[in-house]
């Protein structure tokens, strides 16, 4: 398929004096096509040149020329004859246009068309969590599958010291067991490479990358049950005015003061790039009382929660504690919507009296030949959902928690809910030492609950630890999440939960139908998984001539 290919429908080419041209040329691709992009703008200037297409009848660039280049009497000539790095784009203009509509109106709409990337680093798991809760933005996060935690960064290695433990008297008590378990983690993660590099020995026609990259990731998996919540990481995020806004009243409304702390230096560094979206956020009575809000109810929620009194029942790692039994038949009459000319409700009767054969035939229309996994049905499919509770270990957590179209809530980290130890760690002989590292951070929690509380004590928790979570979809989240991350590639333990969820959709939902459209679920097991991806990509690079990279 070529741009030839299709014929263009008559548009109309705007007409610019050379001079406009030369004014405009560097901040758009090109000056004759109704499609093109801005760039080399103040992310103000392209917010509050959008925010007034809304409201006039010009062309953006024609907006440009006459609301945002430098100053109106001096004349686009005298504009265009201005030395690189002169102000001719109107940042004060648009500062001003968003005083007026975002800050003084409320118009939260326009504080979603500029945004900002942000580099967070040397954050805990616990503010990375915090980090990542948003929908609206986007997240790249340092990963602990590939990455050896047994260097220092600094004085210490890679954890963070809070400062209500430093504040409480027991920091260098904390710093001494954090660096013990950090040994111990080093010692471990080394003996899980020579294991696994003996067991799968390299194989004729993989480079030493492709090889030493699957073992890199095989010890990496087992080995990161050990490390505690307190283990520092970087966190790239990518988001709009809107969803920074968001992001720093809840961390101002969090009780741990790492969180704190990281809202408001980021606040300071988005406004150097986003001031005006960022004017509202520490305002007494605007950002300030959101966060209050936030906070005083959280406050009272946890309390209600406590006042229950009652110790966790036996549950599986995965429970489908709700579904809608008529969910396949909704999403039939979904599907059947967008081309019929009825109204909703008449399609959901007569869907109603289809038989089972006639849905079915609704679903293979709908769902079609999938020759790869990116290929997913319509909208449809978020008519129906699926609300799991999940008990698994806090590191796979951090895997499943980045999908945040869901909806999902998580508990309190702590010793309570038991921990796993990978298989390998008994072939190489350190179940004790596993099992004396995870008690002495369950008894350092406890000393930190008593002492300060238990939100607090959460950086201790290692990942081996369980925690408890919900996780509600709808069935087209669902396709995307469990066809991921049942893939080869994937971590065994994240891959059987999502297994699990799949069963359970099918069995228990009796939803067999959507069930059967997500054919990529894999359900195989397999040894050294990533190596097939390290292969696929060895094989990539080879095709285009690109280096294989050091091992």
């Amino acid at each position: 398929m070529t741009h030839d290919s299709y014929p263009a429908p008559p548009f109309y080419v705007e007409a610019f004096t050379p001079d406009e041209e030369a004014v405009l040329a560097p901040f758009f691709t090109n000056l004759d096509s109704p499609v093109f992009a801005l760039r080399g703008l103040p992310e103000v200037v392209k917010g509050a040149l959008f925010s007034r297409y809304s409201r006039s009848d010009k062309s953006i660039r024609r907006l440009f020329l006459d609301e945002f280049v430098g100053d109106a009497d001096a004349g686009i000539g005298a504009i265009a004859s201005q030395p690189e790095g002169a102000d001719r784009v109107g940042v004060a203009r648009a500062e001003q246009l968003y005083d007026r509509v975002f800050t003084q109106y409320g118009d939260d709409s326009v504080a979603q068309l500029a945004g900002a990337h942000l580099a967070v680093e040397q954050a805990s798991n616990i503010l990375t969590k915090v980090l990542e809760w948003g929908r609206l933005a986007s997240y790249l996060e340092q990963s602990t599958r590939y990455i050896f935690y047994d260097k220092h960064l600094g004085d210490r290695y890679r954890f963070q010291i809070p400062t209500e433990i430093v504040e409480a008297g027991i920091g260098p008590v904390y710093r001494d067991e954090m660096t013990a378990v950090f040994d111990t983690y080093s010692k471990v993660v080394a003996q899980l490479v020579t294991y696994y590099e003996t067991l799968f020995p390299k194989q004729e026609g993989d480079s030493n990358f492709v090889w030493k990259s699957s073992i890199r990731a095989k010890a990496c998996d087992d080995a990161r049950g050990l490390l505690p919540a307190s283990t520092l990481s970087n966190v790239g995020i990518f988001g709009s005015g809107q969803a920074y806004e968001g992001l720093l009243l809840r961390m101002e409304a969090h009780p741990l003061s790492e969180v704190r702390w990281f809202g408001r230096e980021m606040l300071g560094e988005l406004r150097k790039v986003i001031p005006s979206f960022m004017k509202r956020v520490d305002l007494p009575d605007r950002g300030g009382a959101w966060s209050e809000y936030l906070a005083t109810n959280a406050s009272a929620m946890q309390a209600l929660a406590a006042s229950l009194e009652a110790q966790p029942a036996p549950a599986p790692t995965v429970t489908l504690v709700d579904f809608d039994p008529d969910g396949e038949r909704k999403v039939a009459a979904a599907a059947l919507y967008a081309g019929s000319n009825l109204p909703e409700a008449q399609i959901r009767d007569l869907v109603s009296t289809m038989s089972e054969d006639e849905v079915t035939r609704v679903f293979d229309a709908y769902v079609g030949s999938r020759s790869n996994r990116r290929h997913k049905p319509g909208r449809a499919f978020e008519e129906t959902f699926y609300r799991f509770d999940v008990l698994c270990d806090y590191g796979i957590f951090r895997d499943l928690q980045r999908h945040r179209m869901m909806t999902l809530e998580w508990q309190t980290l702590s010793p309570e809910h038991g921990y796993i130890t990978p298989p390998s760690i008994g072939d190489i002989g350190a179940v004790d030492v596993w099992d004396r590292t995870i008690a002495r951070l369950g008894r350092l929690h406890a000393s930190i609950s008593e002492k300060i509380d238990p939100t607090v004590a959460q950086y201790v928790v290692p990942f081996a630890n369980n925690v408890r979570f919900s996780m509600k979809m709808n069935a087209r989240e669902a396709m995307h999440m469990l066809e991921l991350r049942t893939q080869q590639g994937g971590h065994p333990d994240y891959r059987r939960v999502c297994q699990a969820m799949h069963d359970q959709i099918r069995e228990v939902a009796g939803h067999s139908r959507i069930a059967d459209s997500m054919s990529y679920v894999d359900h195989e097991d397999y040894e050294l998984a990533r190596i097939e991806s390290e292969r696929k990509a060895a094989a990539k690079r080879a095709v285009l001539g690109i280096a294989e990279p050091s091992a």
